[in-house]
């Protein structure tokens, strides 16, 4: 499974079961994520990429999109 579909996969299951955002779509404009589901969001990421992410970089701008989730592993893995 590609970077993409993993990433898409946890979105999927911190969000909504059948969620299939375009790759640069808000997910916290879109309703598909919330504050609250953030930080599932990100133990899912580290649990699944094997990477720890400071408690600094849990702002939902860093996470907004598929895309911006892409970059900040490929800066961070």
């Amino acid at each position: 499974m590609d970077r993409r579909a993993r990433i898409l996969e946890i979105i999927r299951q911190v969000s909504k079961p059948g969620a299939n955002p375009e790759a640069d779509e808000s997910l916290f404009e879109s309703g598909l994520l919330d504050s609250f589901a953030l930080p599932d969001l990100v133990t899912a990421l580290e649990a699944s990429f094997g990477i720890k992410i400071p408690d600094s970089d849990l702002n939902p701008r860093k996470f907004d999109s598929i895309e911006r989730i892409e970059g900040y592993l490929e800066n961070h893995t």
